[in-house]
């Protein structure tokens, strides 16, 4: 095998998971005819069964340098380099499947194709073969594989629930706890999962435990991997898209082939009013319910735009992805605000530099959904004004603006006069709103919510005592309604 060595400038090979057993016949060859081979780590169980007389270097002293593990991989890289400039080249070896959570290979070729040098990849036997053969499960029902490091630095887990993954490279308690962490955004913190160490050599273990105590596990080491179950219910967005689309499908369900993006817009307003009622409440588990119905709407319609050829889920996603991103510099960019008032005005700034420089200019008010409640309109339109400098003066009293609202509307002679001073008197106490910090259409929302909870026990009252509430006199109903926890909504009525 000399002569497979001679023409290649980097040679790097896989070590497989475990001892010389699962060394490759072709890796054996090539190490027994190099004079050195340079580790990326010396801790793996098969190098104290590498072949007599070869000299073996680790790069292990870099770990112990820095904690930054992507500096220690660049500094790997950057050496093995060097090393390959030699007019031997060099032979790099790497634990398990050199393109299966390996760093420095992937950093290695790019490099390499770049300055042109000549690389030659010896397969290894991956971590993954005996941990699939540790835990007896099947790696085409949808497994995932995914690497801890990259899991436990996610703040959700980048997994799809509904089939199951192996995280490899769980290399102690520390990372551990922080993939626990990610992973209990998405599966219950009882969820089971399995951890498997030293898979493919006789020290092999399998430690099933619940996930909220992944990280009290004192088996964890430098070759341990997770095992973690698909959820026992449907829960992955891609599997709900198959059954909406399932349902607009020939073999679906005939009310759900003739919706359109039409027919569903009414649906879609009722169930955005239903979320608000749920948060208005207080309601979780009924805010679940309403936001998967909600979700539902919003997976329907995007269906429907992908039978036409218009968009799909993945555009929406990306859509929104890319957008949340360039409007945030100062979370996913370089940028530094002060308060979120700062943030506004980065918004506004980048809104307008996603126009274009023309684009026909536009109004502050441009924007605002003509479908809004006219409450939620006044506010959206207030604000706006107010952020162009249009405000009541500081110093103006509010209130007093308020007063002289009611004043005109109690001197309107028309019927068309008293609309047009009860619009202006709801606008000056949504802006009044405004001014208070409070959002005048909630505050409308649970004034109605209360109003319809008081004279539901006012009915409850009256039926137990005179039948119904128009056999009561009004004192009557007014100390019931008092009785209730009313105000004046109706007091004297």
């Amino acid at each position: 095998m000399a002569s497979f060595l001679l023409p290649m400038t980097i040679t790097i090979v896989g070590l497989g998971p475990g001892g010389q057993a699962l060394l490759t016949r072709e890796a054996w060859e090539v190490l027994s005819g190099a004079s050195e081979v340079f580790l990326r780590t010396g801790r793996h169980p098969v190098v104290s069964g590498l072949p007599a007389g070869l000299s073996i270097h680790t790069f292990d002293s870099l770990y112990e340098e820095s904690d930054d593990f992507a500096t220690v991989y660049g500094l790997i890289t950057q050496r093995v380099l060097e090393l390959a400039r030699r007019p031997e080249g060099v032979v790099y070896g790497v634990p398990g499947h050199p393109l299966v959570g390996e760093a420095t290979v992937t950093a290695l070729l790019e490099r390499a194709a770049a300055e042109h040098l000549r690389v030659e990849v010896v397969e290894g036997l991956s971590f993954v073969g005996p941990v699939l053969t540790a835990l007896g499960v099947d790696a085409l029902a949808g497994m995932q594989i995914a690497d801890a490091l990259e899991v436990g630095a996610c703040l959700h887990p980048p997994l799809n629930p509904d089939v199951p993954a192996i995280i490899g490279q769980l290399y102690d308690r520390g990372l551990a706890g922080e993939v626990k962490l990610t992973l209990m955004n998405q599966y219950p913190d009882t969820h089971p999962v399995q951890l498997v160490h030293a898979a493919g050599t006789q020290q092999r273990e399998v430690e099933s435990l619940a996930l909220h105590a992944l990280d009290h596990s004192r088996r964890i080491g430098h070759l341990t991997a997770l095992y973690v179950p698909a959820l026992p219910m449907t829960s992955g967005f891609e599997r709900f898209q198959e059954t909406i689309a399932h349902l607009r499908g020939p073999a679906g369900c005939p009310w759900d082939r003739q919706q359109t993006h039409q027919s569903l817009a009414q649906g879609l307003m009722e169930e955005t009013a239903e979320v608000l009622d749920a948060i208005d409440a207080g309601d979780v588990r009924a805010l679940c319910e309403e936001l998967g119905d909600l979700l539902l709407h919003v997976v329907m319609q995007t269906q429907i735009a992908a039978e036409s050829g218009d968009f799909t889920a993945a555009d929406v996603i990306a859509g929104i992805e890319a957008k949340i991103r360039r409007r945030h510099p100062h979370v996913f960019g370089g940028e530094c605000v002060s308060d979120a008032e700062q943030v506004v005005t980065t918004w506004k700034a980048i809104k307008e530099d996603e126009r274009g420089p023309d684009a026909p200019v536009r109004s502050a008010l441009d924007g605002v959904p003509a479908a809004l409640p006219a409450l939620a309109q006044a506010d959206a339109y207030s604000r706006r004004a107010a952020r162009e400098g249009f405000d009541w003066p500081a110093g103006y009293d509010v209130v007093d603006g308020v007063r002289e609202g009611m004043v005109e509307l109690l001197g309107a002679g028309t019927h068309e006069e008293r609309v047009r001073e009860v619009g202006d008197l709801l606008f000056a106490v949504a802006n009044w709103a405004r001014r208070l910090g409070v959002d005048a259409e909630t505050s409308l929302r649970l004034a109605v919510r209360r109003f319809r909870e008081r004279f539901q026990a006012l009915e409850q009252a009256a039926v137990a005592r005179a039948g119904s509430i128009a056999e009561l006199d009004s004192g009557e109903v007014s100390e019931l309604w008092r009785r209730t926890g009313g105000g004046v909504l109706i007091e004297g009525g």
